[in-house]
This record gives C-alpha cells, structure tokens and sequence, in this order.
C-alpha cells in the first residue's frame, strides 16, 4: 500500500477536511480527494462521509487510523533525526498571546536555541487563542501556547501552566474604597471593552459583575500595568506580571481571595508533530520550565 496515500489518509482523518488537509500536505483539494479514492478502491471500504462541512470518517476509517497513525508518526521521527544532524538549525514557528509569551516563553525558548550546538531558529507571532489554534491547524505555526484547549483530532494539546489572576491599583485607590466588590468608582483598565479579566474575577470571587464601565482599554497586559502604576484606575492582571510593581509598592493588592482565580495555560501542537526532534525539546523545555514558574 501507497505510503503517500497514507498519509494523506491520516492527515485528512486529523483535519477532519480535505481542504484543511490538502493546506497541511501542500496540495491541491483534488489531489486529495483522488488519493483518498484511490485508497477506498484498494480497500473496497469507504473511510469518510461527506458532508456539508468537511468529513467524518466510517468505523473502518477510523479502525484503519488507529493502526496506520502511529508508524506513520514513527517514520516522521527517523526523518526528522537526519534532518536534524543536519548542521543548519530547523525552524521553530511559535504564537501565543504577546505578554506570556514575551515574559515567559521566549526566555526560555532563548535559552535552548544554542543549546549543545542543537538548537534551532525561531520565530513567533502574536494573537488571540482563536487565531493562534486556526493558524496552528491551518500549518502556519509549529507550537501554540493557547489559553483554550483545542477540540478534534487535528491537535493535542498539553496543560502547561496555571496563573493566578490579582485585583490592583495604585496605592491612593486603596485608602478610600468602600468595598472590594464596588469599585466605589475607582476606574477600570481593561484590555477589552468586554472587560475579560475583570468580569471573570468578578463571578468567580464575587459571584457577581462588575458595576463600573471600563475607563482605559489598551490590548496589552503590560500596558495595562503601566496605566494602574499612574493611577489610572484598577486592573486585573496575572500575579507574574504584576509581582515586580507590587513588590516595589507601585501596585498594591486590592483584595486576598482565598482561592484565586486561576487561567490554564496549554502547549497546542498538530497531532503527530511532537516525533519532529526541534519541536519536542522545545515542547519538552517549556514543561520543565513551566515547573518554576509561579
């Protein structure tokens, strides 16, 4: 049987799409579409169901992946080892939302790119989780940090790391509120006008939603700090971002919830990328440094 044609198969079964899967393979829709019947008349089986959007694969389909995929994954790897003997560095494309990525990821990343002469080149690009997990699956990224866990066979995705969320402001907004749960309108400083961070706080340590309309918006965390350092107002913002300003008395802690609340984060990669050596130490150092992150 035609490897080509297994592979195709098995990244079509990932995707969930022909046009998707044609995207990964570097082909065209019709070159797809003729392989996969290609392989359903050697079998004399169906392996997907068509429908509106994209396609579902038949019990043999998926009877036939669970056997085909992981030698398929095996041969990626011995292919990628000799690429990676090879003395030019492979290419990392990392995304994932700019302040984690920028604090925590790429400084470890830095780290491991000259690593035993093994490293690799890297490059990064900033979005949303939505954005960051379609490029992922459209082939544009090698490795996702994502705040939501991707769905479907496409991608596999690891828990990374939690960070606790902080309520703070500028020393002077905490001498004269009335309670925690009312702004007692001290201003708010979002990174939306949906107030995101704030709105999430609210219901999980509140149990309610926030009163005051956001007064600063700015889509950048660090920017967000900048402006509660002024004074601009409130802000709730990852405890890691913020440590250094609370440490120095800049920001002060507006509240103490027993139980913070708390974002996951996750390594979201294509199903079957992790045999790529470059991809899995890079994986595999962000587990680890993950570990020290608090």
């Amino acid at each position: 049987m035609d490897l080509a044609l297994l592979r195709t198969f098995v990244t079509v079964h990932r995707a969930g799409s022909f046009t998707r899967a044609a995207a990964l393979l570097g082909l065209s829709q019709p070159a797809v579409t003729s392989q996969i019947r290609t392989l359903e008349r050697q079998l004399g089986r169906p392996l997907f169901l068509r429908q509106a959007r994209g396609v579902t694969p038949t019990t043999i389909g998926d009877e036939l992946a669970h056997k085909v995929a992981p030698h398929l994954d095996a041969l990626v790897e011995i292919a990628g080892t000799g690429l990676d003997d090879d003395h030019a560095p492979r290419t990392l494309h990392l995304a994932g939302p700019p302040e984690f990525t920028a604090e925590r990821a790429l400084p470890a990343l830095t780290a491991l790119t000259g690593e035993n002469g093994r490293g690799f080149a890297l490059r990064t690009s900033f979005g949303t989780a939505e954005e960051a997990l379609e490029g992922l699956g459209a082939g544009h990224h090698d490795l996702v940090i994502s705040t939501a866990r991707p769905r479907g066979a496409l991608l596999t995705a690891t828990a990374l790391c939690d960070e606790e969320h902080i309520l703070i402001a500028a020393p002077r907004h905490a001498t004269h509120r009335e309670s925690p749960a009312e702004p007692a309108g001290i201003p708010v400083i979002e990174v939306h006008e949906t107030l995101p961070f704030v709105s999430r706080y609210w219901a999980s340590v509140f149990d309610s939603r926030p009163t005051a309309p956001g007064t600063v918006i700015v889509p950048d965390l660090r920017a967000v700090l900048a402006c509660a350092v002024a004074g601009a107002g409130l802000a709730v913002l990852p405890r890691y971002l913020c440590a250094p300003a609370l440490e120095r008395g800049d920001v002060v802690a507006l509240h103490e919830p027993p139980v913070p609340p708390l974002r996951t984060y996750f390594l979201a990669v294509r199903t079957g990328t992790l045999a790529l050596p470059h991809l899995a130490r890079a994986h595999d150092w962000l587990l680890r440094a993950a570990a020290d992150w608090s």
